[in-house]
Order: structure tokens, then sequence, then C-alpha cells
């Protein structure tokens, strides 16, 4: 007998949303496909870091430069690890110190790590943008963010960029944290748990809104350059009027790519914001450009492979609806994603066939598998870290 999964909505918007519980419609997790699979991933190491998000809706995610995998919960625990072996380089807890009998108060990490030259970024739920020695571990600097900071920070040209839960796209010094520009983007009062993390190109950064729009940021002086909305409000009800772009948009050979929940998926002139092509798609999912492909996962968990010249749909994979699928990722020609259950789902990118199948972990994988090299990086809810090879 298949085992049949339900969630509730009105569960789902406890975590997501802030602010709307009212709606009761029951959705059905897909059952897990059966797939013969073609080769089976290697797990080259696996770690424990900390507890990891647990229960939350948190893409506290992993990064990796070079002989480094960095990697945290959500309490506060970061860990350096070797990428070749996992063996363990340094480890500090940014949890809150009360005292001997006391519990410490948990520093609340989230959005991801980033790491660039010297430092690693982090971001909190309490505002806090923190930039960590990437050699030791040791506080370089902290800075007050103005907002809950849920999305990874980006680096560039010397300043590091976070979004922030209440609309601020701010840019501070990566070297002292000095704040260089704060910008406030419009901030509906019902939104999606989540922001946009910002791209950088040609010295602007491209960011998504709670609003339903996109912006191009001048990056020197915070200015905006132009604005496109991509989604309307049109819904009758609270959900369904939500138009987040939550996404980080892709940046690529003169456009910008970007998705909105129960929004659209576009294309976009980099200069001027013009909408070259739309497809109706919503999603609160990071894409994936590969060559001339676009890879999708929408708000249901459908799959698409379109092609990126038009947004016409090359193929669809439809067996994997309600499985509360990660971000997907392109890893060795094959397009993967993680789902609530702890499976990665390896597809074929040319047609969206099912080539591979395997549990990692029981918890379930919410954040996007990254590339560490010629390994893929997953972390899973509990916070243990798997980099595998194909």
């Amino acid at each position: 007998m298949q085992l049949r999964k339900t969630l509730l909505v009105g569960l789902v918007a406890s975590v997501l949303l802030a602010g709307c519980s009212s709606e009761q419609d029951t959705i059905v997790m897909s059952p897990l496909p059966e797939v013969t699979s073609q080769f089976t991933p290697e797990t080259v190491w696996d770690k424990s870091v900390g507890d990891g998000v647990g229960k939350y809706y948190s893409h506290l995610s992993p990064a990796w430069e070079g002989s480094s995998v960095y990697a945290a919960d959500r309490n506060g625990l970061v860990k350096a690890l070797d990428t070749d072996s996992g063996v363990e380089i340094w480890s500090v807890n940014l949890a809150e110190k009360t005292g001997f009998l006391s519990a410490n108060i948990p520093a609340m990490l989230s959005g991801g790590l980033t790491v660039s030259g010297e430092h690693v970024y982090v971001g909190t739920e309490r505002g806090t943008l923190i930039a960590l020695n990437a050699n030791d571990g040791e506080i370089a600097w902290t800075a007050n963010a103005g907002g809950e900071v849920l999305s990874r920070p980006e680096v560039s040209d010397g300043l590091v960029l976070v979004h922030t839960g209440n609309g601020l796209l701010q840019a501070f010094d990566t070297a002292s944290g000095e704040q260089r520009w704060s910008l406030n983007l419009d901030t509906p009062s019902l939104s999606v748990r989540g922001e946009s993390a910002p791209a950088v190109a040609m010295g602007a950064a491209f960011v998504g809104g709670d609003n339903g729009r996109v912006s191009a940021v001048m990056l020197g002086q915070g200015q905006i350059i132009w604005q496109q909305r991509i989604s309307q409000t049109t819904g009758t009800t609270e959900i369904s009027r939500l138009n987040d772009v939550d996404m980080t948009p892709v940046v690529a050979d003169g456009r910008v790519y970007a998705i909105a929940y129960n929004g659209n998926l576009v294309a976009m002139d980099m200069r001027s914001g013009q909408i070259l092509w739309k497809r109706d798609f919503g999603s609160v999912n990071e894409l994936v450009l590969d060559g001339e492909s676009l890879y999708v996962v929408d708000q249901d968990d459908n799959v698409y492979g379109l092609r990126a010249a038009d947004g016409v749909t090359m193929w669809s994979q439809d067996k994997l609806l309600h499985r509360n699928l990660s971000a997907p990722e392109i890893f060795n020609g094959y397009l993967v994603v993680g789902d609530g259950e702890g499976y990665l789902h390896w597809l074929d990118t040319s047609n969206g066939q099912f080539v591979a199948q395997n549990k990692l972990n029981s918890s379930g994988i919410l954040s996007r598998p990254s590339i560490a090299g010629d390994k893929l990086m997953v972390q899973a809810r509990d916070g243990r870290l798997y980099l595998l090879r194909r």
C-alpha cells in the first residue's frame, strides 16, 4: 500500500507566511517515484553540523571555496571542514552565552553562508550581519542590518549586500562592516517568508522584492536604475494574492531571468528591464541556467526544462508533485533536486526522465544542493552535511 502524506496549506502558511492562517485546502504529497537507478552516487563523507534548521523554514546553506567547506546550524554553530576528507578545521559557536546554568540564546543564523576572500559572511534573524575570519572562525566584525537577514549575503566590489525581511537592500564594507548605503524597497504587509539575494553584474545589483518587482540598483551608490513588475496581485484569497520574488535573479548574456510566487517566469533586458518573454509559472525556488536551457521547480513541485531564448517548454516532470522540493542544481550533467523526505532525484537534462534516486537523510532536504569542486554538497534539515561524487 502506498504511503500517502497530506499537508495543510494552513500549516504551510504558519511557516512560510507572516500572518495568514485561515485557508485550509488539503494537498497530497505524491508517492515516491519508482526509479531504476543507472548509477549510485558515492558519499565521499558526511559530518554532523549541530542541529541544522530543524522544523524552521530556513534556507541556511553551506558554502565552498578551495580546500574548505563552511556550514552552520540555526543555533549558531559554524564549522570549516576539509573538502576532501571532512576533517574539522575549526568550529565556533555564535550563540549568546548567558551563564553557567542557563541555556545559550540561539544566534538564529539564516539565509546561508557566503565565503569571499578572507571572510565568511552570515546573517541572522535578529538583524545582524556577521563576518568571520575564514582561516580560524574568529569574528572579524558585526553590523546591524536593520531587519531579519533571510537571504544569503552577496559580495562584490568590496561590498557585502544583504536583503532584509523588512525590504532593506544594504551594502556594507567587506573590511570594516561600515554601512555604505541603504535602499528601502516596498514591502507589503503579507509576504512569503524569505527574501531574494541580489545578483551582481556590470556594476549593478539585481534583486527581487515582496511587491512582485525586480529592481536593478547601482552598486556604488545604491540608486535604482530600473524596476519591473513581473507579478500582479489578482487572487481572491490572501495566499493567492502573494506575489513575492524571493529567488536570486539569474543574469547572463544581457538578460535577467526571474520568477515570482503566484506570478510569472520572465526574461528581461538587463539594461532596461523590458520584458522579452514571460511564462505563467510561479515559484520561490532558485532557477538554474545551463547553456541554452533554463530549469524550474514551480510552486507545486513540477519540474520543467525550458529554452532560455524564448521560454518554450522542452519537457516537464510531474512525478514529484508536492514533495517539498529544493531548488535544482546541475551536477555532472544531471539536474538534481532534494525533497522533504530526504531523497535526491537525478534527472536527465535532455528529457526530464529519472536516471537515479538515493536517500540521504530522513529529516528532509530544504536547502538547494550546491557544487564543491568535483563534489555535490547537500545539508539536511538536521544539520548533517554530505559531500557526494558521481
